[in-house]
């Protein structure tokens, strides 16, 4: 893979929550595009590595949602991989399909002032069977990087189940639809 270009106004850093991820360098007002991924397009058939994949709404190629047709499996190849999860993030990830070039393209937007020094983060989820701990620190952490469909949440392994920490009734679920990232087999 050629070097990655610097994104403006972020680093790619060592991170508090795990492995690597992606620090501000100065302030991003909230709805402020952050980060435009740049990734390769699979569709569910294909072999790929997909530890860094988002997993996307297909589109019908007039810019609408096909929710009918397979997810479209994004795999990141920028500094946009090293994003972490937090159960109360500072961004969100936003698609669409782009007709001029025939492709989909994703973005980052922050969902609240974003400061210097900062570690960027968004709320994606695993599927159930493939559950992890979550390290994001946050006061309203689910224990587990997980999509809180009740489907789900019924696969997460026995090993794991400890660690979930529901929202109380009524709440709105963590992860959003279409902004997950897929461990696919």
């Amino acid at each position: 893979m050629p070097p990655m270009p610097p994104a403006p106004g972020l680093t790619v850093v060592q991170s508090s929550i795990h492995g690597y991820g992606v620090r501000a360098e100065r302030r991003f007002a909230s709805g402020e595009q952050v980060i435009v991924g740049e990734g390769v397009t699979y569709d569910g058939d294909q072999d790929f590595d997909d530890t860094y994949a988002l997993v996307l709404p297909a589109h019908d190629g007039a810019g609408h949602d096909d929710l009918a047709a397979p997810p479209i499996y994004y795999d990141l190849v920028d500094q946009t991989r090293w994003i972490n999860h937090s159960c109360e993030p500072n961004t969100a990830i936003e698609s669409a399909w782009d007709a001029a070039t025939g492709a989909i393209r994703a973005w980052w937007v922050a969902t609240r002032p974003i400061e210097p020094g900062e570690e960027l983060s968004y709320d994606y989820a695993f599927l159930g069977a493939l559950a992890e701990p979550c390290n994001c620190g946050a006061a309203t952490c689910r224990g587990l990087i997980v999509d809180l469909d009740p489907e789900e949440v019924a696969a997460i392994p026995g090993h794991l189940r400890h660690l979930l920490r529901l929202p109380p009734r009524g709440s709105a679920p963590g992860a959003a639809a279409g902004a997950a990232i897929a461990e696919h087999s």
